[in-house]
């Protein structure tokens, strides 16, 4: 596997990113986008799938992004839940509910293997590279 020196070269951030995107689209519309709480809540949980990822990335440890890592898991099962709330009280449509199941699924089956790759890695992170140099 290549070195990769930003999250944003990481293909399950811009998965994660472009299903963000797709979240806002669709709680944009009436009746989601007025039911404040819950359209906030579904956009916090989407966020937070990028933005743990992103942040585990700039720990620069491999131990806290696998820990990352798994926040943003959770929080792709939380948006999958929120979905189904969604469809639910009908704010959208069977089509859109699994279609948009079926990318977070994807998403957290990536996210697993990613963290299956790191834990069976043995780079440590850039935070520990210098500290055996005396």
């Amino acid at each position: 596997m290549p070195t990769i020196n930003r999250f944003e070269d990481l293909q399950i951030w811009q998965l994660a990113r472009e299903l963000s995107r797709m979240i806002f689209e669709l709680t944009s519309v009436n009746p989601f986008n007025n039911d404040f709480r819950f359209r906030d809540q579904i956009r916090a949980a989407a966020g937070s799938v990028m933005d743990n990822i992103a942040e585990g990335f700039e720990r620069s440890g491999q131990y806290e992004f696998v820990n990352f890592l798994s926040i943003a898991k959770g929080s792709a099962g939380e948006v999958r839940s929120q979905l189904y709330r969604a469809f639910d009280q009908h704010y959208i449509t069977e089509i859109q509910l699994q279609n948009a199941q079926d990318r977070y699924s994807n998403l957290a089956e990536q996210i697993a293997g990613f963290i299956k790759y790191l834990n069976k890695s043995e780079v440590r992170g850039q935070k520990f590279r210098d500290r055996n140099t005396d």
